[in-house]
């Protein structure tokens, strides 16, 4: 959520940042209604306090002097209805305020670049060189087939479409995936690895900004339809859950930044992606990713930024997979980043780079819906940053292994980084 002060007091070039940056229009004839409308109340509120204050000076005079008390003790009788509507009133007003806020997205950091979709990203670097085969290559479907190792007919059996089942040699590489990236980033990376929740509650989704605006997109659970509170949402990443072990907090300045890492399973409606990627295990509505999560002082995020990203590549070259690192524009970032990085794996199948880590760093935006502090040096409580990143996701990672490293039979060899995870194999 931005500070209010901004829509306050720049409400006009707010709004006219974000509809030149990310083409989004602030409601700012509704937020001017309302400030002057909330204005109204707190002033009424303040001369309801004051006079109240005043009666009660003038009763006690009155009565020592041994005056009539009664038209005071009248008016003053008045003023706790007045309050408590006046309260009612005020906080209709903040909740339609809030209504609108909670739907406005990040402002891009000043060194996004300008664009209105993936065709304003800007290629920063690449690592690796796409082999060239000697035989026709496959993608990961056809590579899959071999003994149905990666079954989509038998996952849509079950769950439906965009569901597969992994078996034998594949669902090993998958675990031994997740496993080798939890050990790198726990080991050299510095992480505290966290084993989190795959439900959360609507305030940690509203907290991270996957609520309100993209409910559509959620898997939401009701154990009870006529109890609000038993509402529950499928994580569609661990960041949720990651990130709001903090929300409420005052984080000691000295324990910053905080790096944390999760496995976990990660579900996702996609309502608004039907007909892409529906073949193949690109995108699924169950999938699992290794998540990266930094909490750090204002003046240390973009720096971590940059370190997540790096700890995000070194997966991807310990796997010896080539990729290319993009600076999104402004127009292709999430809602609640500032500036985001992707990384893009290349893909033999398809020809092509395709997304498989996205690191943002959100700066305050998340903490202010969460209320996540650190006290600094001051003394003070003051909003954290927060960053997160994707290190790696599971499939998409199986995905490239599997297409770089296929081989003329059809199998997959294993890079060497993995083999230990996978009992000495050197292929399968």
């Amino acid at each position: 959520m931005l500070d209010p002060s901004l829509l306050r007091q720049k409400l006009a070039e707010t709004t006219e940042i974000l509809r030149a940056t990310r083409g989004f229009v602030i409601d700012a004839p509704a937020l001017d209604a309302l400030e002057v409308k909330r204005k109204q109340v707190q002033v009424e509120t303040e001369n309801l306090q004051k006079l109240r204050n005043e009666l009660a000076k003038r009763i006690g005079l009155a009565k020592n002097k041994g005056e009539s008390v009664d038209d005071a003790m009248a008016q003053a009788a008045a003023i706790p209805a007045q309050l408590k509507a006046n309260e009612e009133a005020l906080g209709q007003v903040q909740a339609e305020i809030l209504t609108i806020t909670l739907r406005v997205p990040n402002i891009p950091h000043e060194s996004v670049p300008a664009g209105v979709d993936e065709t304003g990203n800007i290629e920063l670097r690449r690592w690796g060189v796409p082999k060239i085969f000697e035989f026709t290559v496959k993608d990961h479907v056809d590579l899959g087939a071999r003994g149905r190792m990666l079954d989509a007919e038998a996952g849509a059996k079950i769950a439906g479409a965009r569901f597969t089942v992994l078996k034998g040699g594949l669902a090993r590489l998958h675990r031994a995936l997740a496993q080798f990236m939890l050990d790198l980033h726990t080991t050299q990376h510095g992480y505290l690895e966290v084993n989190v929740p795959h439900l959360v509650l609507r305030s940690a989704m509203q907290g991270t900004g996957q609520l309100p605006k993209f409910e559509d997109d959620l898997f939401a659970i009701k154990s009870d339809p006529d109890n609000a509170a038993t509402e529950r949402f499928l994580i569609p990443t661990s960041e949720v859950p990651l990130s709001n072990l903090v929300a409420d907090e005052i984080l000691d300045e000295a324990t910053l930044p905080l790096l944390m890492t999760a496995h976990s399973l990660c579900f996702r409606a996609e309502a608004g992606s039907a007909g892409r990627d529906t073949r193949g295990f690109i995108r699924q509505h169950q999938f699992e990713k290794v998540e990266l999560v930094h909490i750090a002082k204002p003046e240390q995020s973009y720096a971590q930024l940059e370190l997540m990203v790096g700890h995000a590549e070194k997966v991807l070259q310990l796997l010896e997979l080539p990729y290319r690192v993009m600076a999104l524009c402004a127009g292709d970032m999430g809602f609640s980043a500032a500036k985001t990085y992707d990384i893009d794996v290349w893909l033999p199948g398809q020809n092509s780079y395709r997304e498989i880590s996205s690191c943002s760093n959100c700066e305050s935006f998340q903490a202010r819906r969460m209320q996540a502090r650190f006290r600094n040096a001051a003394g003070k409580p003051e909003l954290v940053h927060t960053l997160n990143g994707s290190g790696l996701a599971v499939g998409r990672t199986l995905v490239a292994v599997m297409e770089n490293h296929q081989q003329a039979d059809g199998s997959i060899a294993i890079p060497v980084a993995l083999r230990p995870y996978l009992g000495g194999l050197t292929s399968i």
